[in-house]
């Protein structure tokens, strides 16, 4: 059973492994606390970037001899393969580490198995301590694993009563200035960044992150079905970021000719095939997004089941008309609503933020 020091260490490193957010794919975010033979801290560490040192290598790094009889505590399984760096398992042993505790077990063939190869070498292994808060830090790496395409996070700013712009179409600025640089903040920690036509027509984004030193830039995606949307000279074009126009694979070729990457799609229903979307970004490496599409956009993904959180900034402000925040969900009774949990409400400058994660459906 878990001891006091191994439960706060555990907490440290769910807290250690959140730095790496937005720079670690295709990786996980993962953080390593190693105490020393009386139950200290000799180390830490975190995964910072793909290629790099895994985080327990480098808690053990930092902690030295201090590790040898001590205890790794690790918010995922230590991995049992060689990638780009060597096996996490047989650096622990090879540190003389007595005790391993991670909070959540490695879904993936390749990199599972190190629990047990940790129990074969001697080592004492216990895991699930904190495995709920691991798991969010981690959520969408997981997701990605377990459902083979990238977590998608819908984020949208409207007023109290639902509306995204005025009815003459107006937008600017709806929210604070504290919201759009939290914002930045949730473009930080995203792998790619998606809007769709209506949005890069209408508002001509930028979809880097600014304001955040060190940052690591988000791949900018623009569903631009008949590559009529981002023209030359549109603001995605600048070369801050990477950027990729998915558009119908039918159409010629030289309506994109002035764009630096094109992805070439089937249609489907209403727009490009979302599906065969998801699994080019998944196989890019993409393991979280961040859509911040209009109502459109984000409706065509609800629609398909593809929205795993959402994040609503809701400022102090009311406009009775003008566009809402959702339309095309197809959902046409309120017993088919797309049910929420709350997880967090907090208050950004004078706006309103709100979190929530669908339901699991009950069977």
């Amino acid at each position: 059973m878990a001891t006091p020091a191994e439960a706060a260490a555990m907490r440290r490193a769910v807290a250690l492994a959140a730095r790496g957010l937005g720079s670690t794919s295709p990786n996980p975010v993962v953080g390593c606390v190693i105490l020393n033979a009386e139950g200290r801290t000799a180390g830490e560490g975190l995964h910072r970037r793909a290629g790099g040192p895994h985080a327990e290598v480098d808690a053990l790094r930092a902690a030295g001899e201090r590790a040898r009889g001590g205890t790794a505590v690790v918010t995922l399984e230590p991995c049992d393969h060689t990638g780009r760096t060597g096996p996490c398992t047989q650096a622990l042993i090879e540190a003389g580490i007595a005790r391993v505790v991670h909070a959540v077990a490695d879904p993936t063939p390749t990199a599972a198995g190190g629990a047990a190869t940790l129990r074969a070498a001697g080592v004492d292994v216990e895991s699930g301590l904190l495995a709920a808060e691991a798991e969010q830090g981690n959520t969408a790496w997981l997701t990605a694993m377990r459902l083979g395409r990238p977590h998608i996070t819908w984020k949208y700013a409207a007023t109290l009563d639902g509306r995204t712009a005025a009815a003459d179409g107006t937008s600017r600025w709806i929210t604070s200035a504290e919201s759009r640089a939290d914002v930045h903040r949730l473009r930080a920690e995203s792998d790619a960044v998606l809007v769709g036509s209506g949005t890069a027509r209408t508002d001509d984004p930028h979809l880097a992150v600014r304001g955040i030193d060190g940052a690591t830039q988000p791949l900018r995606v623009v569903l631009d079905t008949e590559a009529t949307a981002v023209r030359p000279g549109a603001r995605v074009l600048d070369g801050a970021a990477e950027t990729v126009v998915a558009v119908a694979e039918d159409l010629p070729y030289e309506v994109t000719a002035h764009l630096p990457e094109v992805w070439r799609l089937p249609r489907g229903a209403t727009g490009l095939d979302l599906r065969a979307l998801l699994g080019l970004l998944h196989a890019r490496g993409v393991r979280s997004v961040l859509l911040e599409g209009g109502a459109t956009l984000a409706g065509a993904f609800a629609a398909a089941g593809a929205v795993d959180r959402v994040i609503g900034y809701l400022a102090p402000a009311l406009l009775g008309d003008g566009p809402a925040v959702l339309t095309g969900a197809g959902i046409t009774t309120v017993t088919d609503a797309m049910r929420l949990r709350l997880t967090e409400a907090t208050l950004i400058g004078p706006d309103l933020r709100v979190t929530a994660i669908p339901c699991e459906k009950e069977n």
